[in-house]
C-alpha cells in the first residue's frame, strides 16, 4: 500500500463508502505509510504498532497453550523448560515466522530474507538512503554496541560519515522499528536532550544476525548483552503500560545503572543481572544511585532470585525476570 501513488485519498475513498468492513492497512515501510494516509485520513483511522511475538507469547506457543490461564504455575514448576526456551528466544528472537519455523538451516535463511528484504525495500526504496552499504555497516555496528552508550564521533567516523548524516540514519533505524534509543536519566532536561543515547534492538534475532551470531550465542557475555537487550524490551512495555519513561544512567566517575523508570511520582533504578543470584548483592553503583536521589525502591532483574532487602530507606526487589510477564510484579 506503501507504493500506491496518493493512497491516503484512495483509503479516504473506501472509507467515504461506508462498507461494513474495518480496514487493516499494514507495511513494512511505516514512514512511507504514514506519510502517504496522514493528512487524508484525520479523524479516520487508528496507528499502531505491532511488535515482534513476546516472551509470554513464545512460551505460550511452544507449550501448545496448555498453560494459556495458568503461565505462572508453569514458570514455577517447570524452571529447567523454561531457561530452555529463554535461550532460544536469546537467540532467536520473535519474529513470527522465526518462531513457528523448527529447522536452524531454514531460519537462517529466512532471517536472511528479512533483513535484505529490509533494507532493500524500506531503506533503499522507501527512505532513499544512497549508500546501503553504509547503512547495512551501521547497522552491524549497533549490534556490537547493543546496550553500549552511542558515540556519534566515532561512529561517524568509523563509517566515513558526517556525524550529522549519522543521526538521520539512526533515526531511519529507530523509526523501521529496527532499534530504539534510550536516553540518559538526567533532571535537567536539556542535558538529557543533548547528552548520548544507548541503543538496544526491537528484535534479538536481527541484533544476533547482524551481530553474525545468528543461532551462535556461546560466550555468558554474549547471551548478557542479550538478556539485557531482552529484558530492555520487558521493561519498555512496562514502562508504556504505566506511562513512564525508561532512561539509562552512567556518571563521569563511571558509576552505572542499566535502567531507570522514570514515573509521574517516582524513579526506579534498575540493575540486570544474567545469572541465578543466590544471595542479596548490591553493586556500587546502585549504592551511589540510591544515596544521589533516594528513591522508594530499586530493582535487580535476575535470572531466579526473588527476595527484597533495603538501603536508607530503599527497599531493593530481586526479581526473576518472568515476573516482568505480569503487570501485577513489583
Amino acid at each position: 500500500m506503501q507504493r500506491k501513488e496518493n493512497a491516503g485519498l484512495f483509503l479516504k475513498g473506501v472509507y467515504d463508502l461506508n462498507l461494513p468492513y474495518k480496514l487493516i492497512i499494514s507495511g513494512s515501510g511505516s514512514l512511507e505509510l504514514k506519510a502517504n494516509i496522514q493528512e487524508s485520513l484525520t479523524g479516520r483511522k487508528r496507528l499502531f504498532r505491532l511488535f515482534p511475538v513476546s516472551f509470554e507469547e513464545f512460551l505460550q506457543y511452544h507449550t501448545e497453550y496448555k498453560y494459556e490461564d495458568r503461565l505462572p504455575e508453569f514458570l514455577a514448576v517447570e524452571g529447567e523448560h523454561v531457561r530452555f526456551l529463554l535461550e532460544e528466544y536469546l537467540q532467536f528472537g520473535g519474529y513470527p515466522r522465526i518462531v513457528t519455523e523448527a529447522r536452524l538451516d531454514e531460519k537462517k535463511l529466512l532471517m536472511d530474507e528479512i533483513f535484505h528484504s529490509y533494507l532493500e525495500k524500506d531503506i533503499v526504496y522507501l527512505l532513499k538512503v544512497d549508500r546501503p552499504e553504509i547503512f547495512v555497516h551501521l547497522i552491524r555496528l549497533l549490534a556490537v554496541h547493543s546496550g553500549k552508550l552511542v558515540n556519534y564521533s566515532h561512529l561517524a567516523s568509523s563509517l566515513g560519515i558526517a556525524v550529522r548524516t549519522l543521526k538521520k540514519y539512526l533515526w531511519y533505524a529507530e523509526n523501521t522499528f529496527i532499534i530504539q534509543m534510550v536516553t540518559p536519566f538526567y533532571r535537567n532536561i536539556k542535558k538529557e536532550i543533548t547528552k548520548s543515547p544507548t541503543v538496544y534492538f526491537v528484535d534479538l534475532g536481527l541484533r544476533n544476525f547482524a551481530l553474525g551470531r545468528f543461532g551462535n550465542l556461546v560466550a555468558v557475555s554474549e547471551n548478557g548483552f542479550a538478556f539485557q537487550n531482552f529484558v530492555f524490551n520487558l521493561l519498555q512495555e512496562k514502562a508504556d503500560k504505566l506511562g513512564g519513561r525508561l532512561h539509562s544512567w552512567r556518571t563521569k566517575e563511571r558509576a552505572e545503572v542499566d535502567f531507570v523508570l522514570e514515573k509521574v511520582d517516582e524513579v526506579i533504578p534498575i540493575g540486570i543481572k544474567y545469572a541465578s543470584l543466590k544471595k542479596i548483592s548490591i553493586l556500587r553503583s546502585m549504592r551511589t544511585f540510591i544515596e544521589k536521589y533516594q528513591p522508594k525502591s530499586a530493582w535487580v532483574v535476575n535470572l531466579s532470585l526473588d527476595t527484597t532487602s533495603e538501603l536508607n530507606h530503599t527497599k531493593i526487589h530481586f526479581i526473576p525476570y518472568f515476573k516482568l510477564l505480569f503487570s501485577g510484579s513489583s
